[in-house]
């Protein structure tokens, strides 16, 4: 059967027909605007080429869109069973190009699609939406064949990921994003296209890996310790966090850690003996 949006009902009469409601305790904040969730869709680079990755799907209104907008194919990851009655309709309407996986996010393991490679596309649990960017930014550096994420996150976040030295919001998702690819805030997303209504705008981010940048990086888990150590206490000089000779990386440890830029963590984490971390 081939996939048109005509050939299910729209995505609130499906959650009311199965006594669908979102859940706190999974952040879940459904998105039902066919404009916002096809402008997303829409904006995964070479989506009809490649096998999307789309997490807390909740009743499927961007999955929908991303499956017309021609993903080769789609593998959502839902926590949430009592999804599963709307995630199959939409996957028997999907042609054969959609399958979901209920399980942790933070666990699933997506090692089959290596080889091929994959993009994520998301609409994320905001309580788990810092942890999961991490760990794709974390494979993205260890060479693992993402293509590049498009996400929505709450626009406090988006900021802080895209932000540079001298930003207010700038700290360690900032250092961390800028040194594995290139991010950049697409458009915002009112809070009002969302049900129920959160209290914060939010926006979507894209992150394309740089091999150049990735190439120069070295241990990411030495520099995911450093910023998390040194931004932990962001009111601090460096030199109260950290016993060592700072003019070893041109810097008097009267810095704070909003002072440095990501090259000069980068410096720090090369050299920097790990058991000060």
């Amino acid at each position: 059967m081939s996939f048109t949006v005509d050939t299910l009902a729209p995505v609130s009469d499906m959650m009311r027909e199965c006594g669908l409601e979102p859940k706190k305790q999974f952040g879940q904040n459904f998105l039902f605007d066919l404009n916002l969730t096809g402008r997303i869709a829409r904006s995964v680079p070479n989506i009809t080429d490649i096998t999307v990755v789309e997490v807390g799907p909740g009743p499927g209104g961007l999955t929908r869109a991303l499956l017309l907008a021609g993903a080769k194919k789609l593998i959502a990851i839902e926590k949430d069973k009592t999804t599963e009655p709307i995630l199959s309709k939409i996957m028997d309407a999907s042609d054969g190009r959609f399958e979901v996986i209920f399980g942790d996010a933070l666990k699933v393991d997506l090692s089959d699609l290596e080889k091929a490679g994959y993009a994520v596309c998301s609409n994320l649990p905001y309580n788990v939406g810092t942890e999961l960017l991490i760990g794709w930014l974390h494979q993205m550096a260890m060479g693992k064949n993402i293509k590049s994420l498009t996400l929505m996150f709450q626009r406090e976040v988006a900021q802080r990921i895209v932000a540079n030295v001298g930003d207010e919001q700038y700290g360690r998702l900032s250092v961390l994003t800028s040194l594995v690819s290139d991010a950049k805030i697409l458009f915002d997303v009112p809070n009002t296209a969302f049900v129920p209504r959160p209290k914060v705008q939010s926006a979507v981010v894209q992150i394309i890996p740089n091999k150049s940048k990735i190439a120069k990086l070295g241990d990411i888990s030495k520099l995911e310790k450093l910023t998390a150590k040194l931004f932990g206490q962001r009111r601090k000089m460096i030199r109260g966090i950290i016993k060592t000779n700072w003019e070893e990386f041109g810097l008097s440890g009267t810095e704070r850690a909003e002072e440095l830029n990501p090259e000069q963590f980068l410096k720090i984490s090369s050299i920097l003996d790990k058991n000060l971390l």
